[in-house]
């Protein structure tokens, strides 16, 4: 299997150096350089570290007739069911079992989404090293006392590209167009937190109230076409009971909250790794702080939303996922936290990621964080030029400033001594 994985990357290489070996907001140098070593570093992301204690008989993962793995895996890597997203797009390496009958399910968390397709004989992983990017794996769907999780190549023939990824092994989450036929890959685009809902979700089920049209809960395969859209603009769709067999998923939503939560968390995670991975191989040169000074930049604004597609309308999720989300700290003195919703004007009540306090983060070399801390530094104190930060009012720049000064603490080291 990991021949393949080296097989892949190659090739995944070659095409990548070829097409974006001018661009500046792409990486570009090779994933087997020292010191980024893609293939040949052993991960310590979370499934590496659940992989290495059941192999040391620590935690025991129980087998479930219906859902195989799922249930205990979940609960070994703090993944809660209610943040399950349904996609129906054949868009994985088990894409001839999913249908609008039989969505994959994906649950995620801060660092790991696992995939489960019913009747699939693996369950799907993708997990966030906090050094080397998405890490991808597979486990079989088979009873046994010690099952492993296999690090997997083939996904990164998709998920390593110069337009949705840096450059760099990351997350998808695509907006599928119909398919031609039934032979035919899906194609379509990423969309993320910038991107308006009319652009959103085609391919996925939608559960809650978005307060606004989708592309989502509309057929994209040939053999769906025919189907009607199970929502209309005005008519949300408050789960999928009665629209499709829900034996073997946790929860019968697809919670249009989590998605949302879901789309800027993949896009900043692929950021703050490509940062990592230019702080990592840049040298002394000009070009290459510039790089990694770019790179920092576009980390900057996607932790304090910038860009964000305004909503047009309140937003309310169905699974319970944001309440769990938002009741998440860490919190100021005044109670305040960087995971609280707003779901009325946009995504978060005080704009900036919650981010900020993963491993990935945490794990950025010194120069990448120092670039980061001082450009946001900059913005929030209104000192950074640029009409796009316009967005961000006088309240939120100080809200923000005061909760990360008091919950992260390296952040509040690296404020001049007057300021803090």
């Amino acid at each position: 299997m990991w021949n393949r994985v080296l097989v892949a990357v190659a090739a995944v290489l070659l095409l990548t150096a070829v097409a974006v070996a001018q661009r500046t907001d792409v990486f570009v140098a090779p994933f087997d350089h020292p010191g980024i070593a893609y293939t040949s570093t052993p991960p310590t992301d979370l499934v590496a570290r659940l992989n290495r204690r059941v192999a040391d008989g620590e935690v025991t993962l129980r087998f479930d007739p219906e859902t195989g793995y799922l249930r205990s895996v979940l609960e070994a890597l703090s993944v809660r069911p209610e943040s399950q997203a349904l996609v129906f797009s054949p868009t994985s390496f088990q894409a001839k079992l999913i249908s609008m009958d039989n969505p994959r399910a994906l649950y995620f968390n801060d660092a790991v989404a696992v995939g489960f397709v019913r009747g699939a004989p693996d369950l799907e992983f993708a997990a966030l090293d906090s050094r080397q990017g998405v890490v991808f794996y597979a486990l079989a769907q088979t009873p046994g006392s010690k099952p492993e999780f296999v690090r997997s190549g083939e996904c990164l023939i998709c998920h390593v590209s110069d337009e949705y990824t840096s450059g760099i092994p990351g997350y998808l989450l695509l907006s599928t167009l119909p398919r031609p036929n039934k032979d035919a890959y899906a194609g379509g685009f990423a969309t993320n937190y910038r991107s308006l809902f009319s652009e959103r979700w085609s391919g996925w089920y939608v559960t809650g109230d978005p307060g606004a049209p989708h592309l989502g809960n509309r057929p994209v395969s040939p053999g769906d076409l025919t189907r009607k859209p199970l929502t209309t603009p005005g008519h949300p769709l408050s789960s999928l009971e009665g629209a499709i067999d829900l034996k073997g998923y946790l929860t019968p939503y697809s919670d249009v909250v989590a998605l949302m939560v879901l789309a800027h968390q993949t896009l900043m995670s692929n950021l703050l790794t490509r940062l990592g991975w230019e702080a990592r191989v840049a040298d002394a040169s000009a070009t290459a702080q510039a790089r990694v000074r770019g790179a920092a930049a576009d980390v900057v604004d996607s932790l304090l939303f910038v860009g964000e597609a305004p909503l047009t309308a309140p937003v309310q999720g169905s699974s319970g996922f944001a309440e769990a989300f938002s009741a998440q700290g860490p919190r100021d003195d005044k109670g305040r936290s960087l995971r609280e919703l707003d779901l009325r004007r946009r995504l978060m009540r005080y704009p900036c990621s919650y981010m900020i306090y993963s491993e990935t983060f945490d794990a950025l070399p010194p120069q990448a964080k120092a670039a980061v801390y001082a450009r946001l530094r900059r913005v929030l104190s209104g000192l950074e030029p640029g009409s796009k930060y316009r967005s961000l009012s006088l309240a939120d720049r100080k809200a923000v400033l005061e909760i990360l000064t008091a919950t992260k603490p390296e952040f509040a080291a690296s404020m001049p001594s007057r300021a803090r």
